[in-house]
């Protein structure tokens, strides 16, 4: 039996955790498993079937996968790979391989430098498998000795991260779906869940921590009362209605219609997605990352976020991320606006309905 050597750089890494990410890319390069052999031609897979087959190749590779991303124009699963050995494995299943310098595990170690070093207000990261790189954004608040310091910590970390500069501000977009309303604030209903044989309404956490009872009216008579709650760290909010008030498991449209929802899901990179919110309405865009940490200052630090390019503004937190039928996040925050765009941050719902014991319905 042929026992083929582990590098040294893959031994050390054995025990690292291995994350799938999937995204859109534009380009990318291939790594042949042999000079002499064909390269198989990849699957053309749709995002929900390239997300089971990351998973499957995931814990196949172990240690030798680096991130995976879906290439939306080609339909292609690309996996990252540290050697050709692993490029063969992701091949034959029916994926684009390429050998990446960095391992996901240097990449989560990368991630825990910039929170220990530089969890500066204004910031966020997120892992970026189609750069290979923890992508990290500065907004227009992080100036003079804040960039400077981050700047210093991202060139420290060498390949395995880039800064960029975001023209907004990071910040929880309460302003006080469907407009709920709590004293003086406002935001967005984000789904309709069933929790304990009951109906209630999930929305963001800095919304129901800093609300008790919600009303769909200004001034109205209360339609539920919070009856969970978590920010920072996450960003989710549950709701037990009072009354008769209806709870279809559906989402505003505005435009005189609704979108059916009728199950949780895990977003993926590069994923087309719609936002609908009580502020500025329905909008769509592309999720553009996974495991996102912002840090929207007074020590609030929110991880596990999705990043996406859908624009929001204040009032739209809670309300309801989804691709189809599928619930996938509550809007949390992030910089820019309709105008002129920017980054938005959303919590992810299965998360939220696990930590509730909810459910969709």
């Amino acid at each position: 039996m042929k026992h083929r050597r582990i590098p040294k750089r893959r031994a050390a890494m054995a025990g690292a955790g291995v994350v799938a990410l999937i995204g859109a890319a534009v380009t990318f390069q291939t790594a042949n498993a042999s000079d002499d052999t064909p390269t198989p031609t990849p699957d053309t897979l749709s995002v929900a079937q390239a997300g089971k087959l990351a998973s499957s190749l995931d814990r196949e590779l172990g240690a030798d996968a680096a991130g995976t991303y879906y290439d939306a124009q080609a339909k292609q699963l690309v996996v990252n790979v540290l050697d050709k050995d692993a490029v063969r494995t992701a091949e034959s299943a029916g994926a684009k391989a390429r050998v990446v310098e960095n391992s996901l595990a240097e990449l989560k170690s990368a991630r825990s430098t910039l929170s220990g070093k530089a969890s500066i207000p204004g910031t966020s990261w997120a892992t970026d498998p189609a750069s290979n790189k923890v992508v990290v954004t500065a907004d227009r608040t992080v100036k003079g000795a804040a960039l400077q310091k981050l700047d210093a910590v991202v060139k420290q970390l060498g390949g395995k991260a880039e800064l960029q500069r975001s023209k907004g501000e990071f910040k929880p977009l309460i302003a006080g779906g469907d407009a709920i309303f709590g004293g003086s604030s406002r935001c967005s209903l984000g789904f309709n869940v069933v929790k304990d044989g009951a109906p209630h309404f999930l929305t963001a956490g800095h919304c129901t921590e800093a609300v008790s009872s919600w009303s769909d009216k200004q001034g109205g008579s209360a339609i539920g009362e919070n009856a969970g709650s978590s920010f920072p760290d996450n960003d989710y909010g549950i709701v037990k209605y009072s009354g008769d008030t209806a709870h279809p498991s559906e989402v505003n449209l505005y435009n005189g219609s609704t979108q059916k929802i009728t199950k949780a899901g895990a977003a993926t990179v590069g994923q087309q997605v719609q936002r609908s919110g009580s502020t500025t309405k329905l909008h769509d865009g592309k999720v553009t990352g996974l495991d996102a940490t912002v840090n929207y200052g007074n020590g609030d630090v929110v991880n596990g976020l999705i990043q996406t390019d859908v624009c929001a503004e204040p009032g739209d937190s809670g309300g309801a991320l989804f691709a189809g039928d599928t619930a996938l996040g509550l809007t949390s925050g992030g910089s820019g606006d309709c105008s002129a765009g920017g980054e938005t941050f959303f919590q992810p719902v299965p998360e939220a309905l696990e930590a509730f014991g909810a459910k969709i319905g």
